[in-house]
């Protein structure tokens, strides 16, 4: 060796040496940017949609879609190129993103469709940020190719890398919610993603030189490829990745539906699952496969048993659903890394699980919503997921002739349960009696078959039909689903009422039948959150006092089943705002609901009322928001932004009523200082339904009413006690459309 040599040898010795620790800080880095995006984003797309729990099911279908193209990208980069050649591309590929930057909504972004939401709503996140995302998504395979060549000791094996890289995932999943949502603006938030883009661009050149500049023979030598997969073993990587990412989005839609949609959320069921990668890819399993494969078939009994009884208790449902899918995960992961190729394969390997993660995650967030009308996909998935169990996939590669014996005698069997079950609803005249036959028996079935790798798994196809199929048939509803969600009309109340349910939660009743169960012929009356004695009503009412007894014209945010349509009298001109045409055809039809036909409520302007209301040319006395996305009144709604835009909407002397009622979060405190920040006084009342809600169908409620003048609200600020002002507190900070803390309000919730 040359003493000119001498220097660059000691030079690519060091850098060998540190391969490791820069290989996994860039991959780290990559995967922390890589999914912090992914709420930011979601988040910033999130008021134009009208807070729908779906725009994160089509956003996690899009980065999907992207991370396959990254993937994809990344394979034939190492296919085809040295890494020398690769490098140049890919850093100018980042060059060329980077101009793209910082991310922000495209000028498409503002105009939404009447139809085809999620279709549109792919084309705002590919204009918006497509070519950053692509450039980030490619990292994880293309780094772990370059590791596997630079003459590492532990090159040979690199797939424990893609577990570092999952670690930076998860703690940007994690760091979202409780530190940079809270403590950040949006504005400072996309800042920061452009800096650390710029940071992972100097990483990739430094990890790119130390694979160059190591030890050139391995670098240049054909790494280990093994024998070439075949299309069954592909086709297994691909299911076995796609009914994990099917289940992501189905759980999460539930969550976001029955909750609230929010990025704490959003990142939950996530979250778990890039832990499983961290868990599962490694060389020493951290859980046996044999205690996941009871687990997941335990879980899966209980979890099939409360579908099928349709038991909505959240606490109760939402623990469990969301440990089943871990569960799940980690079984198909354990499997998914038992079947890893040699490293030579590797970027083949990702790409397939990749394809997998699309396909599942199309299936439940696109197709599913247009095939079912109600939620069928989780309880399918869940039962596919039995079939994934290392101990399941080996029964059923054993003896295929006692696998088919084993599926007869099954189908039969459930054949015979749900004729069981069909008869006991039928003869006890309730649905509830075969619903626990079904759901008693399908737990029963799958907690006593544990010992029996395949049986559980069949038993579980049994049980995802009985839980949604035939529950539906028996159950006296109809269910119908939009972009907005799930809606189900059925009876309630001994079949004394008509209610319509968005998720779990009940947005309007309809008394059809007397006490005595003779039909009900009289005119509509207002129930739930809208009685006559109720919050809603009582600032409806003061209003028109402080009128001079009749309001003009006002404006209402939320249709439900049209019931605030009868708290007005005849003379006073009211148009509604509904952002789901689902929901207006439902609300409109007067074999559903009779709110409208009678009280004389058919103006309704489809749209987010965001955009809608503020292109009204007249200005109304009254504005009520009663928008809800389930169980949460949608948070961009409640911004500075938001009221400001309302107050331009509403006269001088008018007033703005908010229904606030929430489960989760308490919204009092945040609206009184973001109401102050436009300079509206801020009222509250608790109201309180004693009563059981069966008897009159009188909901619980909190409602807030805002004017520029206490003046404005009458009798509310006036004296009755029932309402309480609220001053703007200091320790509050004002919510806009850059920043919201939910923490906040779950924190005011749980002081209450």
């Amino acid at each position: 060796m040359t003493s000119t040599e001498l220097p660059r040898h000691r030079a690519a010795s060091g850098l060998v040496a540190l391969a490791l620790p820069i290989f996994a800080s860039a991959l780290f880095l990559s995967a922390f940017l890589l999914f912090a995006v992914q709420p930011m984003f979601t988040k910033m797309v999130l008021p134009i949609l009208g807070g729908s729990p779906s725009v994160w099911s089509v956003a996690m279908v899009f980065f999907q879609a992207m991370l396959l193209a990254g993937y994809c990208y990344a394979h034939l980069l190492v296919k085809h190129l040295p890494i020398r050649y690769a490098a140049i591309v890919h850093l100018c590929l980042m060059v060329v993103a980077f101009s793209a930057l910082p991310i922000a909504l495209s000028a498409s972004a503002y105009a939404p469709p009447a139809s085809g939401e999620a279709t549109w709503l792919i084309g705002v996140f590919l204009a918006s940020v497509g070519l950053p995302f692509f450039a980030v998504s490619g990292n994880g395979p293309l780094l772990q190719a370059w590791f596997a060549r630079s003459g590492h000791p532990h090159a040979r094996d690199p797939y424990f890398l893609y577990g570092a890289s999952n670690v930076g995932s998860f703690a940007a999943l994690i760091a979202y919610p409780l530190m940079i949502e809270p403590m950040t603006t949006l504005g400072q938030q996309t800042g920061g993603w452009t800096l650390g883009f710029a940071l992972l661009a100097a990483a990739i050149g430094v990890a790119a030189l130390a694979a160059m500049q190591g030890d050139e023979a391995a670098q240049d030598a054909h790494v280990e490829e093994g024998a070439a997969p075949t299309l069954r073993e592909r086709a297994i990587w691909i299911a076995l990745s796609a009914i994990p990412s099917g289940l992501l989005v189905s759980v999460t839609a539930h969550i976001s539906t029955d909750v609230a949609a929010a990025p704490l959320l959003w990142v939950v069921p996530l979250a778990l699952f890039l832990a499983t990668f961290v868990l599962v890819f490694r060389e020493k399993p951290v859980v046996s496969a044999t205690l996941l494969g009871r687990l997941q078939i335990w879980g899966s009994g209980v979890a099939l048993m409360t579908l099928a009884l349709d038991n909505h208790t959240m606490w109760l449902t939402l623990p469990l659903h969301l440990a089943l899918f871990f569960v799940n995960a980690m079984v198909c992961h354990t499997a998914l890394y038992a079947r890893r190729p040699a490293a030579g394969r590797l970027t083949e390997f990702y790409l397939m699980m990749s394809l997998g993660g699309v396909v599942g995650g199309m299936f439940c967030g696109l197709f599913a919503p247009q095939i079912f009308s109600s939620v069928v996909e989780y309880p399918l998935l869940l039962a596919a997921a039995l079939f994934c169990a290392p101990a399941a996939i080996a029964a059923m590669q054993a003896d295929r002739a006692a696998l088919k014996r084993e599926a007869t005698v099954v189908a039969l069997a459930g054949l015979g349960a749900l004729a069981v079950t069909y008869l006991a609803a039928r003869m006890s005249g309730s649905p509830d009696a075969g619903r626990l036959i079904s759901g008693a028996g399908v737990g029963v079935a799958m907690l006593a078959s544990w010992r029996t790798p395949a049986r559980p798994a069949l038993i579980g196809v049994v049980g995802a039909l009985t839980a949604t199929m035939f529950q539906s048939a028996l159950a006296p509803r109809e269910t119908f689903r939009s972009f907005f969600g799930v809606h189900k009309v059925r009876e309630i109340a001994d079949g004394r009422y008509r209610g319509l349910e968005h998720g779990t939660t009940l947005h309007g009743a309809m008394r059809i039948r007397n006490d005595d169960g003779t039909p009900y012929t009289g005119a509509p009356e207002p129930t739930t959150y809208y009685t006559n004695e109720g919050a809603l009503a009582e600032a409806i009412r003061a209003v028109r006092g402080a009128q001079g007894g009749a309001i003009k014209r006002a404006s209402l945010v939320g249709l439900g089943a049209g019931a605030l349509a009868c708290q007005f009298d005849k003379g006073e001109t009211f148009r509604f705002f509904e952002i789901d045409p689902e929901v207006v055809r439902l609300a409109s039809d007067p074999r559903y609901f009779r709110f409208l036909s009678e009280c004389g409520g058919k103006d309704v302007v489809l749209g987010d009322a965001r955009l809608t209301l503020t292109k009204q040319p007249e200005t109304s006395q009254l504005l009520v928001i009663d928008a809800f996305s389930s169980d949460a009144i949608p948070l961009h709604l409640l911004t500075r932004e938001a009221l400001a835009a309302y107050l331009t909407r509403v006269s001088d002397d008018g007033a703005v009523v908010l229904h606030i009622s929430n489960k989760y979060f308490d919204l009092t405190r945040i609206l009184a200082r973001t109401a102050a920040s436009v300079g509206l006084h801020t009222y509250v009342r608790l109201d309180i339904s004693e009563e059981p809600m069966e008897k009159r169908m009188r909901a619980s409620s909190l409602v807030a009413a805002l004017a520029r003048d206490p003046a404005h609200l009458g009798v509310i600020a006036n004296g009755d006690g029932r309402w309480v002002k609220l001053e703007p507190q200091a320790d509050v900070t004002a919510w806009t459309d850059d920043y919201s803390n939910i923490l906040a309000a779950v924190r005011d919730k749980m002081m209450r």
